[in-house]
């Protein structure tokens, strides 16, 4: 079973601007916690249990956002605070480990995931979950995530998450491209390869990748001798073609829906719909959205 993940979280967060000039973009909150507390939350219910952070000098908030804070919950408890108390000490369960691993220059996102090789080694598989991206299983006994590594598990073939797009966006996203037949909800197909952002009569499909994956160990050494690609980055992408030629890798269509928080609209829906439903603070939030959609 897969119990291992990496969070690459060493971007400067550009597409942000100007909010993550001086906080993480992984820090900007949803309601009430930020986004990177999200993708763990969905990493841990999918049986993770050691999260290794990439990071970098710049983003100590998120490494502290995971550490035990011995001053603010001694205050807390003082004050009979148990609520907020209970609520930080359940931010990360006392069975999960983070681990924190630099990417000292930005040389892409494939050299994000080598760095954590010396935590996760080259002979356990392991889960990529880009922070950008929030996968809502709401309505779902079991989260896309775990449905995912549970495929790895029975096929031990690679998965990559992907999820139906309207075909007007496709040259948005890096589009799948299924040998054979499309994956209905919920299962996989083996992949014939996927194109970056292709125009929409030369799209092979409208399944596009999330940033969910589940990769053997054995991607390592194919990621350390992977030349510099777009961008003159290290792209994981090119490792994982490699890997499909040699071994094959599958699409795994998600049930669920993803926001790209990595953006400001997609961080505003998500905004929309995770306050709608916020045991604490859902009812009024929508009272106010009643409010002003009278307004106008």
């Amino acid at each position: 079973m897969i119990r291992k993940a990496v969070l690459p979280v060493a971007g400067f967060g550009t597409r942000c601007l100007p909010a993550s000039k001086a906080i993480p973009k992984e820090m900007i909150t949803i309601v009430d916690r930020p986004v990177i507390q999200y993708v763990v939350n969905e990493a841990v219910k999918a049986g993770i249990r050691d999260i290794v952070l990439v990071t970098h000098a710049s983003k100590s908030a998120i490494e502290n956002h995971f550490d035990t804070h011995y001053e603010l919950e001694a205050t807390l408890e003082a004050k009979n605070k148990q609520e907020l108390l209970d609520e930080l000490r359940a931010i990360v369960p006392a069975d999960v480990n983070i681990i924190s691993v630099r990417q000292h220059e930005p040389l892409g996102l494939g050299h994000a995931v080598l760095c954590a090789r010396p935590v996760i080694g080259d002979d356990e598989p392991f889960a990529v979950l880009l922070p950008d991206v929030l996968v809502d299983d709401e309505g779902l006994s079991q989260n896309d995530l775990a449905g995912m590594l549970d495929a790895y598990e029975a096929t031990g073939r690679s998965q990559l998450m992907v999820e139906e797009v309207p075909w007007e966006n496709v040259h948005k996203y890096g589009i799948v491209s299924p040998e054979g037949e499309a994956p209905t909800a919920g299962k996989a197909c083996p992949l014939a390869g996927v194109v970056e952002k292709p125009a929409r009569e030369e799209a092979p499909s409208n399944l596009a990748v999330i940033g969910r994956y589940a990769l053997p160990g054995s991607i390592f050494p194919l990621l350390a001798e992977t030349p510099p690609g777009a961008g003159d980055e290290i792209q994981l992408t090119d490792a994982i073609e490699t890997l499909r030629q040699r071994d094959g890798v599958d699409a795994w269509r998600m049930r669920g829906k993803t926001y790209d928080c990595g953006h400001q609209l997609g961080y505003l829906e998500a905004t929309l719909v995770y306050g709608r439903r916020h045991p604490r603070f859902g009812e009024g939030f929508r009272e106010l959205l009643a409010r002003y959609s009278q307004a106008e």
